[in-house]
């Protein structure tokens, strides 16, 4: 558990996101797979089976970096910020242009700031995770306002030629990904922002799915860069560990569902979310609904649905993010509008 502070702490104050032009349908993609590598699958099959009618799908020119800068840029555009302003610039993703230097660098290249730059990666948590330390670095004075950024291209890591039904199996789960970009600014605000915070994690499940190559483990070779693993078995782990993360955000806050105006949930697919839904006994009226259209999109998602809501959004008003990631990790946190 994370203190929320003092009374005046961190808000957010700005939004961006920005997505690929290029739409690829399910039913495109089944076509692709079967030509491509044989594999043979019932007409309708990927729609049916995750509720995802399509995702975004970034160009060759574009990389997590260039998601990123996008969408940093359209978040300072709109409160009117140069990218001087900042001296915090956090890139918080599950993936990244390269191995070394900091994809943040490239990001802080492009937009043309001079903040301390670093990256953070915690799979699809990276966002939330990202948020949480530039706060903590505004409350202890060493930043004044941050831009924390996310660029995720996952459709690079989904196997497009499966040797056979056993191998397509094995990344099913990577044919949910689609890419996207998301930003917000932080900085101190006089009430509401950010007021709690809580995060569990469960490492012992690390195995279970993954980009397990680009590392020390795997350092070369293409059977490494493509996602593994079971979204099934990735659903009952967390079913298995339950709602206690969200149990005690409520009994330490005192606030209800219906005290949220919005509750935005990373997004798998649509049985996972309508999983979510009956365990956790979050309202449907609470989501913001962005699987169907836009697939997974990783640590963006939470971003993403943000970015959909924010110009609806009121002081006083308050939202919870629910951060779902591989490794495994679960995460909350309530933000008020300022």
């Amino acid at each position: 558990m994370v203190d929320a502070g003092p009374r005046r702490g961190v808000g957010i104050t700005s939004v961006g996101a920005v997505l690929p032009d290029r739409t690829v349908g399910s039913e495109q993609l089944r076509q692709e797979l079967a030509a491509r590598s044989g594999v043979s699958l019932p007409v309708g099959i990927l729609e049916r089976v995750t509720g995802i009618v399509s995702r975004r799908v970034a160009s060759e020119a574009q990389y997590a970096s260039t998601l990123a800068t996008a969408a940093g840029r359209r978040a300072l555009n709109r409160v009117c910020l140069d990218p001087l302003d900042i001296d915090l610039l956090v890139f918080a993703s599950a993936t990244r242009d390269m191995v070394e230097p900091a994809t943040a660098h490239v990001v802080q290249a492009e937009l043309g700031s001079a903040a301390h730059a670093v990256d953070v990666t915690n799979a699809c948590n990276s966002f939330v995770n990202g948020i949480d330390m530039a706060r903590a670095m505004i409350l202890s004075g060493r930043a004044r306002r941050a831009l924390v950024v996310t660029g995720e291209t996952p459709s690079r890591a989904v196997r497009r030629n499966p040797a056979d039904l056993a191998e397509f199996r094995d990344g099913f789960a990577g044919y949910t990904f689609g890419d996207a970009g998301a930003a917000v600014v932080l900085e101190a605000v006089e009430r509401g922002g950010i007021l709690d915070v809580d995060s569990e994690t469960h490492s012992e499940y690390w195995p279970v799915g993954g980009i397990f190559g680009g590392g020390s483990r795997h350092p070369r070779g293409d059977e490494h860069t493509y996602f593994r693993g079971n979204g099934n078995e990735l659903r009952e782990i967390f079913e298995k560990v339950g709602t206690a993360v969200l149990d005690r955000m409520r009994h330490r806050t005192g606030l209800e569902w219906s005290d949220f105006r919005h509750v935005l949930v990373h997004q798998v697919s649509v049985p996972y979310l309508e999983r979510f839904v009956e365990i956790t006994g979050v309202p449907e009226d609470r989501l913001v609904l962005t699987v169907p259209e836009l697939g997974n999109i990783a640590s963006a998602s939470l971003g993403v649905q943000l970015d959909c809501v924010h110009d609806g959004l009121s002081p006083g008003d308050r939202v919870l993010f629910v951060g779902l990631g591989g490794g495994m990790s679960i995460m909350t946190m309530v933000w008020e509008v300022s």
